[in-house]
């Protein structure tokens, strides 16, 4: 665990932002003034919550590893959000202090509502010098990050996950990622933001595993090239989008990569195209490690590169941990093959997690004891593997039939003029809905009627004649969440404004 590799690596590097760094020596002293600071300078309690403004930087790792010390709950504030959205997250959690970066003081002052707010750089560095350091008994309660819900439609939720009853069986559990290929055997890039729960949990399991962490302040593909190279970097998560971006690459760029250095490459939170996966393959390796899962409830499965080439499509099989089935309608479990929506099975614990002030969507989310749903539709076939169909809310029904968006994405999203795709229901009084497509197009190329013809075309090509979309809009940029999830409503609200319904 962390104080394993602190013990056995003092003076390694531990953390680096490309900007900062830290040995590991030095990154437990501030987790332990950190932790101290928490409880002593400000006073929480052991289940106080906390939160946090930051980008990609090591005050964002130490303040989290700090909270969990001390038994506090931290939440990370996605800070692409407005004062309004960033303020309700604060009084939702009741955060009792907030961190911020220097870049989003303005914003965390305005989110605080006077709240005591202390900015990294030379304030936290002050006040962490003045704090204690002495050791936190293992006996005792560990912390946690709550992160909330992105909010794509209604207000965010805080997600409570289940901890280990003492720091010490936390530390312990963190350190465990080595079952999905996390093994601490070399450094860790974060490419994706630290807010969010993939980015975050993965590199911090690595991390206790003994990785020591490189964090990338923003995504870029050129420069993850060559942070891989020149880190040798051995583990990092990375999404489909980021995939994409990275094969659209010079030809010279990519194929003077050596990725040798890979050992596991994670990839979820959104659908990905198997062409795309397959030249990634072919480009890398059979590194990629594909998961699905959610904050809720953690990786929930798991497939291998050269075992999804076997099954394409393919999430893998759930881990030991868990069970996946689909329903019906009735909340009845479906027969192998068979779509419906899926649920995952907790075989280890009954209480998986909680929406924090929301008892009401905690129970919605539950079939059962350990049994839980993330609002995706699939099947489980008859050995077990799982193939995602899309989300419950982006389920399009034309004509009675239901239609996945994410199908139809991954399909356009191989149109040489295509750079990102959303695909989503418009009002049709025939129809009910009817499939529309927003397109975001590689640079040189321009919108025209002759390229929504060239793009539908193609559609037609791969897809059955009803899963092709009626027409194409162009944007300038799609409303991608950095984390690879598309803000999909704020494409198709206008054509549903002055309806009773949007579905």
């Amino acid at each position: 665990m962390l104080l394993d590799v602190v013990a056995a690596r003092p003076d390694e590097i531990a953390i680096d932002d490309l900007t900062r760094s830290r040995t590991w020596s030095a990154f437990l002293d501030r987790v332990l003034r950190g932790a101290h600071l928490l409880r002593d300078g400000f006073g929480l309690e052991p289940g106080d919550h906390a939160a946090m403004l930051m980008g990609n930087r090591v005050e964002f790792i130490e303040l989290a590893t700090a909270a969990l010390f001390a038994g506090v709950w931290m939440t990370p504030i996605n800070w692409h959000l407005t004062a309004d959205e960033a303020d309700f997250i604060v009084a939702d959690a009741d955060a009792r202090v907030v961190f911020a970066d220097p870049a989003f003081e303005q914003l965390t002052r305005e989110a605080a509502a006077g709240r005591p707010v202390v900015v990294a750089g030379d304030e936290l560095d002050s006040v962490l010098d003045s704090s204690a350091d002495s050791p936190f008994a293992l006996v005792g309660p560990a912390g946690g990050n709550m992160l909330y819900t992105s909010g794509t439609t209604g207000r965010p939720k805080g997600v409570k996950r289940n901890a280990q009853a003492s720091l010490e069986g936390q530390l312990h559990q963190l350190a465990a990622g080595r079952t999905i290929g996390l093994d601490g055997g070399g450094p860790h890039l974060v490419t994706g933001p630290l807010y969010h729960a993939a980015p975050l949990g993965f590199a911090v399991m690595d991390q206790h595993a003994g990785a020591p962490m490189v964090i990338m302040p923003r995504w870029d593909p050129i420069r993850t090239l060559e942070l891989i190279s020149d880190r040798r970097i051995h583990n990092s998560h990375l999404v489909p989008t980021m995939f994409v971006r990275l094969l659209r690459l010079a030809d010279d760029v990519r194929y003077g990569f050596d990725p040798s250095s890979l050992s596991t490459v994670l990839h979820g939170a959104a659908p990905i195209s198997q062409a795309v996966k397959q030249r990634m393959i072919e480009w890398w390796g059979p590194v990629l490690v594909e998961y699905w899962g959610a904050s809720e409830g953690g990786v929930v499965t798991l497939v291998g590169s050269d075992e999804w080439l076997t099954r394409p499509g393919t999430v893998g099989r759930a881990v030991p941990s868990h069970e996946v089935f689909a329903v019906d309608p009735d909340g009845n479990r479906l027969p192998p093959d068979q779509a419906g929506q899926l649920y995952c099975r907790n075989k280890v614990s009954d209480s998986v997690f909680a929406y924090h002030n929301a008892p009401e969507k905690t129970a919605e989310a539950f079939l059962g004891p350990g049994t839980y749903t993330i609002g995706d539709v699939g099947l489980v076939d008859a050995e077990g593997y799982v193939f995602l169909s899309d989300r419950v809310a982006n389920t399009i029904i034309s004509g009675g039939v239901n239609i996945y968006p994410a199908e139809i994405e991954q399909v356009l999203i191989e149109h040489p003029a295509v750079a990102d795709v959303a695909v989503f229901g418009i009002p049709n009084d025939e129809w009910g809905e009817a499939v529309k497509a927003a397109v975001e197009l590689v640079d040189g190329n321009e919108a025209s009627p002759e390229l929504e013809a060239s793009i539908l075309a193609f559609g037609r090509e791969h897809l059955a004649g009803y899963k092709v979309p009626r027409s194409v809009d162009f944007e300038e940029q799609l409303p991608r969440h950095p984390t690879g999830k598309l803000y999909t409503r704020l494409l198709r609200e206008k054509y549903w404004q002055g309806r009773a319904r949007s579905i």
